[in-house]
């Protein structure tokens, strides 16, 4: 073997040692360096670190930074009995990652553990409210109660709850659809109740109106009867009057309404004797014409 190849693996050697004896950390993470599978020391500021190579030291990495949590929904049961169903958002940490490590693992275990203590801190503190209190002017310290209950379990985990916030709050299904059917039904016994006041002010208007109608019906007949009767009666004094000054005339102007009224019509005829009353007018005027 040569020597360039021989200082190549030597180089090579050199190099994969200092790599896994050299680890960065940065400033939103922070490690425990293990011996044999126990914590030897906590890295927990940024920078350059040393440790044996495996398998005498590891390394295991963790967030700084604060992270998201969102609990499952869980119903819960206030004091004054509206039974709600709830959920948080809440913010975290990992304050103590040796006693993380110990407690949970990593992060997909220590979401579990959290999820479970904010559903139990929801169930406990906002049970002990009424449903209208978590949204009342209250609710701020209704949330600090629900993040020290949970904070205090978390800190078993090595874990700082930052802050908890109410994301659903909400009736169940089933008690939302009976308060549904029940606004329905009392609206609708309002609504009864207003048609039926409207029908009834319908019908007194409706007979007030047609009361109104027959009196004016009934004034109306009694002026037009006046006014025919008046009317009549200036009509039968101007024929008096007219018979009075010239009856020959007021008997001729009768046969010619009688004439009109009985051959009215295009197809109308009459077929009289020359000595009937109804020509005896004309043949009045023809012998007086003659003589």
């Amino acid at each position: 073997m040569s020597k360039g190849r021989i200082f190549g693996i030597i180089a090579v050697a050199i190099l994969l040692l200092i790599y896994s004896t050299v680890f960065i950390v940065d400033e939103r993470k922070q490690a425990l360096v293990l011996a044999f599978g126990k914590v030897q020391r906590v890295v927990d500021t940024p920078g350059i670190n040393f440790k044996l190579p495996a398998p005498f030291n590891t390394k295991i990495i963790y967030e700084k930074r604060i992270l998201p949590l969102e609990t499952s929904e869980v119903t819960v049961l206030p004091v004054d009995g509206k039974r709600r169903v709830a959920a948080a958002f809440a913010r975290w940490r990992i304050v103590d990652p040796q006693l993380f490590r110990e407690a949970v693992g990593d992060e997909f275990g220590a979401v579990q553990r959290l999820e479970k203590m904010l559903s139990d801190s929801l169930g406990k503190v906002l049970g002990s409210q009424s449903a209208d209190a978590v949204l009342s002017n209250r609710r701020e310290d209704i949330l600090k109660r629900v993040s020290q209950f949970a904070d205090d379990q978390a800190s078993k985990i090595g874990v700082d709850i930052v802050d908890v916030r109410i994301r659903t709050w909400f009736l169940p299904n089933q008690t939302l659809e009976a308060t549904y059917n029940r606004m329905v039904e009392d609206r609708s016994a309002v609504a009864r109740g207003l048609r039926a006041d409207g029908e009834e002010k319908a019908r007194k208007i409706r007979a007030v109106a047609e009361k109104e109608a027959v009196e004016l019906v009934a004034e109306a007949r009694r002026a037009a009867t006046e006014k025919m009767g008046i009317a009549d009666a200036e009509r039968n004094a101007i024929f008096a009057d007219a018979y009075g000054r010239d009856e020959e005339f007021f008997a001729f102007q009768r046969s010619l309404s009688a004439y009109e009224k009985a051959l009215r019509g295009s197809n109308s005829s009459i077929v009289l004797s020359p000595d009937s009353d109804f020509f005896e007018y004309l043949r009045d005027r023809n012998g007086a014409s003659n003589n």
